[in-house]
């Protein structure tokens, strides 16, 4: 009978990583497309390029609020798992600036802060499949 409700956790913790995975991929594929854009950008893309890559990057935020809540959730059913919240590393300050100086620093900048929000995003996706498999096998 004790076992029950370690399954039922497992279950449910499983449940959540099935709906977080998706989020996680769309945030990778935004992420992944608002770097192209960004290297458009960074060889002279101009207004009409910055719109479409924060156009990729506000799906992409939207994508990872959803993780956020849902990473929260995961946490409360593992109890003891760390599961710490992953926030976007792409600033409003970092949105206004690549608008408002667009030249190629400001350009080069918002690149490298997409590149390590597509990093820390491909990290936490590894890490829900891993967690995925070892609960799998429980």
């Amino acid at each position: 009978m004790e076992n029950r409700p370690q399954q039922s956790q497992i279950n449910e913790a499983l449940s959540i990583i099935d709906r977080l995975i998706p989020l996680v991929n769309d945030a990778e594929r935004n992420l992944s497309s608002a770097r192209n854009w960004g290297f458009l950008d960074v060889l002279g893309g101009g207004f009409i390029v910055d719109l479409i890559k924060h156009s990729k990057l506000n799906n992409a935020t939207n994508s990872m609020e959803q993780v956020n809540y849902l990473m929260q959730d995961l946490q409360r059913v593992l109890g003891a798992m760390n599961a710490n919240d992953y926030s976007m590393n792409v600033g409003n300050f970092v949105t206004l600036a690549d608008f408002l100086f667009d030249g190629a620093i400001a350009d080069i900048y918002m690149t490298s802060k997409i590149m390590n929000s597509l990093d820390e995003v491909r990290k936490l996706k590894n890490r829900l499949m891993e967690l995925r498999n070892r609960l799998s096998r429980c």
